[in-house]
């Protein structure tokens, strides 16, 4: 011990060791010592010189801190001295302790020990500071290695959560498979349970580290996005933003804590993500409340500027593109009197050179996203322009767009002038619109036109932002839209102006000034309709050549995509430049000279003849694209047609089946008559001589007259049904027969068309119509397939009509005899041809001419029969007689 003493301070006789020699003795007694109470006490040395001599006890001292956490994992104090230790030396070449130390962390005894899990934490955080990615690799292939970080954020002990959420902030960081599992590990969840327990935006340092590593789990990674919306977090943020009215004294925490919750809100919307990822998101924020709470905090007062300018860009981006968030942003109101839109106050703001530059670049946002694909948006901003709906006593947003695009303050025009561009952004009814706004420029002179007020401030030399800014305004306004082409060479003074300034040999400020005005140039070549005789196509090519040469022209069009700001303002549309002079590009312009510049540059170096060509071809195209679009109407309707006769078919089908199941239990009721008429026949036969008593009078064959009766009811009941099945067939062919006829009418038409035969893609339709024709053929081999379907059904049914008129006369006895004979003629007629039924009639004859043998025996039989009907009164003829007895046996062998 008196060793330690020394090591510790205690005063010794003789000269004192170095640094690195009471080092290496530690490290010696760490290792030779057979106590743990003499190794517990060497490491706790080494800690305390760990901070003094960090270098020394690193090389030294490693390995046999290393050699502790392996072998003395049953003690927590030495194991938390050597993870302080470790802490304490970290370098940048650790690969070997860490993944002790991730043993040592999730150590199921020691796991829930303070003295272990803390150093181990702390230690684990140092190493992803300095080796994130070996870090990460070495976690993710540890069993359970994320989950065991994760359930430091459900420790009682709020030291070691909040240093777990400071671990997980680095562990998280660029690493996508480590974000999907911690988020599918309920870190959503349990993050949005801390930040509600601490207050939320009035929380203090914990909530931002929870918002921090929520960041790093949400940020460019969609599937987490997905899974955040999908468990209906978000509906959970809206209280955040409840702010009260009273917003004076906000602490530098609650700034930074909403700040980083509005940047949360921005990553769910971001115009950067997936297709549809950030519309749903736009939905559900629109539904929870939680737009019309950003509002509120937009219109608030008091709230900090930097607050304010990020909430302007939120909601920006919660808007855009979409329709619904549009209109209601569209229908908030500033709390003033009287009240005035939202939109008409953030202008004014846009438009105030007094008003901080990251706030109108984030108001300019905003309005650009209020319109970014919403023609109602553009055509309201546009109105307010126009004559017939100036209001002389409130304050517009078109009078302060003018307003700013005719300032003073060169940063108000470039923003008015932009934001006016975006009005009349793919949307050729308010180009064409605009075109009707006068301006008063001054007393007595008369009011100038939109168009031509900008270009002359163009004309006048202004700064270079103002002037980029109107020249990006004016090539929005003309491009494809030849109209307002017109009206812009109709002024004699513009194309000698751009011809001049192209051509000019300028500095190097100068230059993008140069791009742009060849590119508005350009576009009036290229939507030039040739309505003005001074300025064809063709006139100013020649222009061009010979003032500014078609070289030069091309270079100075190129500078433009060449320049750097064009290429910053590409990259996302939010508008963010590091200072005013810089703010020159928009992103919406920028997509529109990257789709214009090779077009314009094959325009200008186009001959008359190819000019000529093109147009031709491109009547063409367009014929082509006529007909095209004919064909695929013509066979959408046949789809719709085909679809038509599908269902019928379905229907008929459907039918046919429920008939013929009516038919079988016709067939059915039709056999068990005639088994109750041979009964009825061998009862007679049995009993020829019995005699009739007066109860018996009141039957005819065993059957009694209500019986009968019964029988008549259901013959007629069959015959009506029979009838109506008959009527419904008729009806059902007489329909396939016109749909048929339909279709084959429609495939003519198609047959008759096809003289487009050297264009591929007509070849396409071609092929497409002859599958619809062999649809149509199926359908008519299905209707044919019903047809004979519904010949079998009647030829069944006459067969059963047949039974039924059998039945009922034989029943009625020899007096219905006459009438069975007709019926059963009439039937036979009906059911076959007349070649069938010669045939038939033969058959029958040598089938009576075997009957006739048996007659004989039946003599004494039909005397008794004729004797009992003679007693009931019946009259019966001789022959009559014969002819039924012989029916009855005819019928007695096919029922055999």
């Amino acid at each position: 011990m008196n060793f330690f003493r020394g090591v510790m301070g205690g005063q010794t006789a003789g000269p004192q060791p170095t640094g690195a020699e009471t080092i290496q003795k530690l490290c010696d007694r760490v290792a030779s010592s057979t106590l743990l109470e003499d190794r517990r006490d060497a490491v706790r040395a080494l800690k305390a010189l760990s901070k003094k001599y960090r270098l020394e006890v690193g090389t030294q001292a490693m390995d046999h801190l290393i050699h502790i956490l392996q072998t003395d994992r049953s003690d927590s104090e030495i194991l938390g001295y050597a993870l302080d230790t470790l802490y304490n030396i970290i370098c940048n070449d650790e690969e070997e302790e860490q993944e002790l130390i991730f043993v040592s962390l999730n150590d199921d005894k020691d796991e829930f020990d303070f003295h272990v899990r803390w150093p181990g934490v702390k230690l684990l955080t140092a190493l992803l500071k300095n080796q994130c990615s070996q870090v990460q690799g070495v976690i993710l292939v540890s069993p359970m290695g994320v989950s065991r970080l994760m359930d430091l954020l459900a420790d009682s002990r709020e030291v070691i959560r909040n240093d777990g959420l400071l671990l997980l902030q680095h562990l998280t960081k660029g690493n996508a498979a480590i974000q999907k599992i911690v988020a599918f590990e309920n870190a959503f969840e349990r993050l949005l349970d801390i930040i509600t327990e601490e207050g939320s935006s009035d929380g203090g340092i914990v909530v931002e580290d929870c918002l921090l590593l929520l960041l790093n789990l949400l940020k460019n990674n969609s599937s987490n996005q997905n899974f955040f919306k999908e468990g209906s977090y978000i509906q959970r943020m809206k209280p955040w933003f409840e702010v009260g009215d009273d917003n004076s004294g906000w602490s530098a925490q609650k700034v930074t804590n909403l700040h980083l919750m509005l940047q949360l809100v921005r990553v769910m919307v971001s115009p950067g993500n997936a297709p549809g990822a950030s519309s749903s998101c736009q939905k559900a924020m629109y539904q929870c409340g939680l737009l019309q709470q950003l509002c509120t905090i937009l219109m608030a007062t008091g709230v900090p500027a930097d607050i304010l300018t990020e909430t302007i860009n939120t909601v920006s981006e919660v808007i855009r593109g979409s329709q619904t968030n549009q209109d209601y942003f569209a229908s908030v109101n500033a709390p003033s009197n009287p009240p005035r839109p939202a939109i008409v106050v953030l202008l004014m703001s846009m438009v105030n050179e007094r008003q901080p530059f990251v706030l109108r670049c984030a108001v300019l946002y905003c309005f650009q996203c209020f319109l970014y694909k919403n023609q109602k948006g553009q055509g309201e901003i546009v109105a307010t322009l126009l004559p017939s709906t100036i209001d002389a006593n409130s304050i517009s947003a078109g009078q302060l767009l003018c307003g700013g695009l005719f300032s003073a303050d060169s940063l108000s025009n470039w923003c008015a002038a932009v934001a006016l561009a975006h009005a009349l952004q793919d949307n050729l009814t308010q180009k064409e619109q605009l075109l009707r706004v006068q301006l008063a420029t001054s007393l007595g002179k008369p009011p100038v036109s939109l168009l031509q007020q900008c270009t002359n401030i163009l004309s006048q030399g202004s700064k270079v932002q103002t002037r980029v800014g109107l020249l990006m305004l004016l090539c929005t306004w003309i491009n494809n839209c030849p109209i307002a082409v017109t009206h812009f060479l109709h002024n004699q003074e513009n194309v000698p102006f751009l011809t001049g300034q192209i051509s000019e040999n300028l500095g190097e400020d100068e230059r993008l000034v140069q791009g742009l005005c060849a590119l508005l140039l350009g576009i009036c070549i290229y939507y030039n309709d040739n309505s003005l005789e001074n300025y064809t196509k063709e006139k100013l090519k020649q222009l061009i050549e010979k003032r500014i040469g078609k070289e030069n022209f091309v270079e100075k069009l190129g500078f433009v995509t060449k320049h750097e700001l064009y290429s910053r303002a590409a990259q996302k549309p939010q508008p963010v430049f590091p200072s005013p002079e810089q703010m020159l590009f928009d992103h919406e312009f920028t997509k529109l000279v990257k789709e214009l510049e090779g077009i314009i540059t094959k325009a200008v170096h186009k001959s008359s003849e190819e000019e000529k060509k093109e147009e031709e071809v491109k009547k063409t195209l367009e014929q082509h694209d006529s007909i095209v679009t004919q064909y695929k109407d013509l066979i959408r309707d046949q789809d719709a047609q085909i679809q038509e006769l599908k269902e019928q078919v379905s229907t008929l089908s459907m039918n046919n089946e429920q008939m013929q199941t009516q038919i079988t239990q016709q067939q059915s009721q039709i056999q068990q008559h005639k088994d109750q008429y041979n009964i009825l026949k061998l009862k007679l036969g049995k009993d020829p001589q019995g005699p009739f008593t007066q109860g018996e009078g009141a039957q005819v064959n065993g059957l009694n007259t209500e019986e009968l009766g019964q029988l008549r009811e259901e013959v007629e009941e069959l015959r009506r049904q029979h009838t109506l099945l008959h009527t419904q067939l008729s009806e059902k062919d007489t329909l396939i027969n016109t749909l048929v006829k339909i279709s084959l009418d429609t495939t003519a038409r198609v047959e008759s068309n096809l003289w487009m035969e050297q264009l591929q893609e007509l070849e396409l339709l071609r092929s497409q119509v002859q599958s619809q024709c062999a649809e149509i053929s199926q359908l008519q081999t299905e209707r044919q397939e019903l047809i004979r379907r519904a010949e079998a059904t009647v030829s069944k049914r006459d067969l059963s009509h047949t039974g039924e008129e059998c039945r009922g006369l034989r029943e009625r006895c020899a007096g219905l005899e006459q009438q069975l004979a007709t019926a059963q003629s009439t039937v036979a007629i009906e059911q076959t041809e007349k070649a069938k039924l010669q045939q038939d009639v033969q058959e029958s004859k040598k089938e009576q001419d075997d009957l006739l043998m048996l007659l004989a025996d039946q003599d004494q039989k039909i005397l008794s029969l004729k004797q009992k009907l003679k007693d009931l009164g019946e009259t019966v003829d001789e022959d009559e007689e014969d002819d039924l007895d012989a029916r009855d046996l005819d019928e007695d062998e096919d029922d055999d």
